[in-house]
């Protein structure tokens, strides 16, 4: 996977990278798609939807710098989880790769905030690449019959 994923454009003036809402979590979707078809359907949506409610939940906690830091060493355990994931072959490589290279960079609360809507647009492509593959998967039966 070569589309590294940067979230700013500029941090100092909180300009957030243009492409990362549409573009790069467009690419990780498809690649972590194609990734989990290629390895026996790993990366199903409800186990991506764990980590992805896990992080919402985060979020809803998380009012201000100071409770930030408190949930931060919680959100970095998310990193451990996606191992034991894979280990478990629950999801892929590619996906705890997703997970650990966005939690690395998460050091604040805004690095947090657009890590949260980075994922919201990832799943929401995500959920696209699925449904379009249940429905050639559906298609391609109904030609076999």
């Amino acid at each position: 996977m070569n589309n590294k994923i940067k979230f700013w454009e500029d941090e100092d003036r909180e300009i957030v990278n243009p492409e990362l809402f549409s573009e790069v979590a467009d690419k990780w979707a498809k690649d972590i798609k194609e990734s989990g078809k290629k390895k026996k359907d790993k990366n199903k949506i409800s186990q991506l939807r764990k980590f992805y409610d896990e992080v919402l939940t985060f979020h809803g906690r998380i009012k201000n710098d100071e409770e930030f830091q408190k949930m931060l060493p919680y959100i970095k355990i998310l990193n451990a989880k996606a191992y034991y994931a894979e280990g478990r072959n629950l999801i892929t490589e590619e996906f705890r790769m997703f997970l650990k290279e966005c939690i690395n960079q998460i050091r604040s609360k805004k690095d947090f905030d657009v890590f949260v809507k980075f994922f919201e647009a990832f799943m929401g492509f995500y959920r696209y690449y699925d449904e379009k593959n249940e429905i050639k998967e559906a298609t391609d039966e109904t030609k076999r019959n």
